[in-house]
């Protein structure tokens, strides 16, 4: 009788686990966003004509760079220092990584978005152009 008790506890167990695993989605996140990040402390790059800010956002955390740059739109601006990368696409550059953190929408429903002073743009980093002295956030969705 004891040994039986023993094995419905464990299954009971099991199934209580089973079930959080399936009402939680799954598997956590894998490790730490940051893991990647190239940097994270703010950090201030180049020497050209303009300056603008970005400030990066993930999870919990963020830096910000302040790109002194001559480029004329934010993906040459960023570009310029390694800051972006991803997939050239129908409506420019899809921005999969940023400071070394992946946002893959299709392995996990993660994606980057861009706003600037806190209100979405119309164009991606490709079409936006930049001018003296603007603050963007790229920032970390899923």
């Amino acid at each position: 009788m004891k040994k039986r008790t023993k094995i419905i506890l464990i299954i009971v167990i099991l199934i209580i686990l089973c079930a959080s695993f399936v009402f939680s989605g799954g598997m956590p996140e894998n490790g730490d966003l940051w893991e990647n990040a190239v940097y994270t402390e703010d950090t201030e790059l180049g020497s050209g004509e303009k300056t603008v800010t970005v400030e990066v956002v993930a999870k919990d955390r963020f830096v910000t760079f302040t790109l002194n740059t001559d480029k004329e739109t934010l993906e040459d601006a960023l570009s310029e220092y390694d800051l972006i990368s991803g997939e050239d696409g129908p409506y420019g550059l899809y921005v999969k990584k940023v400071n070394g953190i992946l946002a893959d929408y299709d392995e996990n429903q993660s994606y980057w978005s861009l706003t600037r002073n806190g209100e979405y743009l119309e164009t991606g980093v490709s079409d936006t152009k930049i001018t003296d002295g603007e603050h963007y956030e790229l920032t970390y969705i899923k």
